[in-house]
């Protein structure tokens, strides 16, 4: 965690305001200013989210905007449209609204007497995505962007898809997504009619959970918004952040590839959680990094930030496969340039005996595994959770097919994307693929170190998927995560392939049975020649401003378990919360405000029958202080027959024990090749 230090310059918090849009809606701002802004303008940084700034992310906003503010800029947290203490409605994330608002939000700031004309964007998973979207639109005030955790492509790499394979965390987000936006705004901040507009948030919300369902392949619903689309649109220097437990990280990479401004980026052992408190650690002081950063595009400073390496990325070692980590051995590598001339490709053959540097006898290999594999999958994103990380692969093994390497006579580095040239057929027209890679230590534990799902009627195209002709045989180029790892000498690399991977993605509505050609498949990583500065440490020790303060109420709690009917052979998953991420009741002293939120998933399967499969999530919010009790209740539930997708919903909201608004979905929605 970072350590709380005193800035150079005081600052000066104005808890809330609005900014007036042209049509009327106000929007929720929190700002810290730097001593002395007010006579001499400094630049100004932008942070823009559904979050809510005043009890949402208050303990994560003051050190970081605090420190910024106390190292001479202004710093701006706005709420979105139809979020926290904000006007309006909002109907869906990354709107062509959501960044129209932003571009007057940085025309107003550029224009305040405290704010030089240099603005700055910066963010956080969808304040990530959002800042890399607004530069895409050129605003002439915005001079740079620092995105953490965020995608270029909404469909590649989002918590709704995978590989054409429908992500289990699309309801779970969904359902968050309902929670959050049932909260009313803070009468204390808004004033009269905040019932009346509490009311209509809840009357007219969309149904969270089924919106990316009604888009299955990537069609221009997912095209919006994906900086892909367009890379030469963004014209400022971009900094990216990324780790290797999140979900997000292959955006780093692509995007230093292919964008043409100046940019940099840092991918971390860390989950989906800012680098100055990134866990697993090492932390680093990203807090001082980035003002090195914002110094130089928006101070113009002649610090070097541009000659630094491109890639800094933490090289994991082996560790025992346990699903909850503190901390992730390795150290830092860099690279001036990506892709980077240091990396050459290395292939090894799945034969039927194992993977080899040469192909064997062509063999056709059947693959038919339970639905319930995939256990020891962890999350799909690390959010620095109890029991979250992928556990030892064996237990998943035991129904894929399994190709290793002898021993390694010597360490292997990677660093990059692996990639799985697969020749298969399948006796069903839609049909699943895991593939996995895993560091296996001389006493069989398995470490995963990248993997990557494939619904395989998307093996051409996301965006035309076509049905499996059964008996044919296809060839399939799949990209595996991005990844850093070292492979020590004595150990094997395997690469354990599977037809499901339960419970992270939906499964296809019949088991199917793959042939895996073997003899000509073949594994390729990226093979890192070790450079003489490896090791050394380019960061500082993490820091930050003051934290807000906080008195834990009760304290939290995450418990995970997977249970076996051994009658019907049915598999049951549940994660229970005391906080979203296991934080407990808190209070924010300053505000007298308590919040709690908890979460319940429970997800069943038979290992024979995917279209037993189900899932409930159900939600409570809390938000409390003496007089005023909010507390919100959501349940949804999800299954699906070999032609449709099951989605239901209860909301309510309650004032002071008393029932506000209840609100029901269901949805039928018609499977589109997943």
């Amino acid at each position: 965690m970072a350590v709380a230090v005193e800035t150079p310059l005081k600052v000066e918090t104005t808890e809330h305001f609005w900014i007036t849009l042209k049509d009327g809606c106000r929007l929720a701002a929190r700002l810290w200013l730097p001593q002395g802004a007010a006579k001499k303008p400094v630049p100004a940084i932008l942070e823009y989210i559904p979050y809510r700034k005043r009890d949402g992310t208050r303990s994560r906003d003051e050190p970081m905007h605090g420190y910024f503010a106390g190292h001479g800029y202004a710093v701006l947290r706005v709420d979105m449209r139809g979020s926290g203490e904000s006007d309006g409605l909002m109907w869906d994330e990354y709107l062509k609204q959501e960044q129209d608002d932003a571009l007057e939000v940085i025309d107003w700031m550029a224009a305040q007497s405290w704010c030089d004309g240099n603005v700055g964007m910066m963010g956080k998973s969808w304040g990530g995505f959002n800042c890399l979207q607004v530069a895409a639109l050129r605003p002439k005030a915005l001079k740079a962007v620092l995105s953490v955790c965020s995608t270029d492509d909404r469909y590649a790499d989002d918590i709704h898809y995978m590989g054409g394979c429908l992500l289990n965390d699309n309801l779970w987000w969904g359902t968050i997504m309902l929670a959050y936006q049932a909260r009313p705004a803070d009468p204390e901040l808004f004033g009269e009619g905040w019932r009346e507009n509490w009311r209509e948030r809840l009357e007219t919300m969309p149904f969270w959970p089924a919106l990316a369902m009604h888009h299955q392949r990537r069609d221009s619903y997912w095209q919006h918004g994906s900086i892909c689309e367009d890379w030469d649109a963004i014209q400022v220097p971009v900094y990216l952040i990324g780790g290797w437990v999140d979900s997000y990280t292959n955006t780093v990479p692509r995007m230093l590839e292919r964008l043409k401004v100046p940019r940099k980026g840092v991918i971390g052992p860390w989950a989906h959680i800012y680098p100055q408190d990134g866990t697993p650690g090492p932390a680093i002081g990203f807090l001082q990094d980035a003002v090195a950063w914002w110094d130089r595009w928006l101070k113009g400073s002649s610090n070097g930030v541009e000659n630094e390496p491109m890639l800094r990325a933490w090289l994991q070692e082996y560790t025992p496969p346990e699903t909850t980590r503190l901390s992730h051995p390795g150290h830092w590598v860099a690279e001036q340039s990506w892709p980077s001339p240091g990396i050459e490709p290395t292939h090894f053959y799945l034969n039927k005996d194992g993977l080899a540097a040469v192909g064997g006898a062509e063999e056709t290999v059947p693959l038919c595994s339970p639905q319930h594999l995939g256990l020891a999958g962890g999350e799909w994103m690390g959010a620095g959770c109890v029991g979250e990380l992928p556990g030892d692969q064996r237990i998943d093994d035991g129904g894929s097919l399994v190709f290793d390497t002898a021993p390694l006579n010597e360490a292997m580095q990677i660093l990059g994307a692996p990639e799985l040239e697969l020749e298969f057929t399948s006796d069903k027209p839609v049909a699943q693929l895991c593939a996995r890679l895993s560091d296996v230590a001389p006493d069989g534990k398995a470490l995963r170190v990248s993997f990557q799902v494939i619904n395989l009627t998307h093996r051409d195209s996301h965006a035309a998927p076509t049905p499996l002709v059964p008996g044919k045989r296809y060839k399939l180029k799949l990209i595996l995560n991005a990844c850093a790892h070292r492979f020590a000498a004595g150990h094997r690399l395997r690469i354990s392939l599977s037809s499901a991977y339960w419970p992270l993605i939906w499964p296809s509505p019949a088991a199917a049975t793959l042939g895996i050609v073997t003899g000509v498949s073949r594994l390729t990583l990226p093979h890192r020649r070790p450079q003489s500065i490896d090791g050394s440490e380019p960061f500082a020790k993490p820091e930050a401003a003051k934290a807000t303060p906080v008195t834990q109420v009760s304290e939290g709690s995450v418990t995970r378990s997977v249970s076996f009917d051994i009658s019907s052979g049915a598999v049951t998953t549940v994660t229970d919360t005391e906080g979203v991420f296991g934080e407990g009741r808190q209070r924010f002293d300053e505000i007298g405000t308590e919040v709690l939120h908890n979460i319940r998933r429970e997800l069943k399967i038979a290992p024979d029958d995917p279209l037993c499969a189900s899932y409930a999530c159900q939600q409570t919010y809390v938000q409390s202080r003496p007089g005023w009790d909010i507390r919100i209740e959501v349940k949804t539930r999800m299954h699906a027959d070999a032609d449709f997708f099951y989605v239901s919903g209860d909301l309510d909201a309650f004032e002071n024990g008393d029932r506000f608004v209840s609100r029901e979905w269901q949805e039928k929605i018609k499977r589109d090749l997943v």
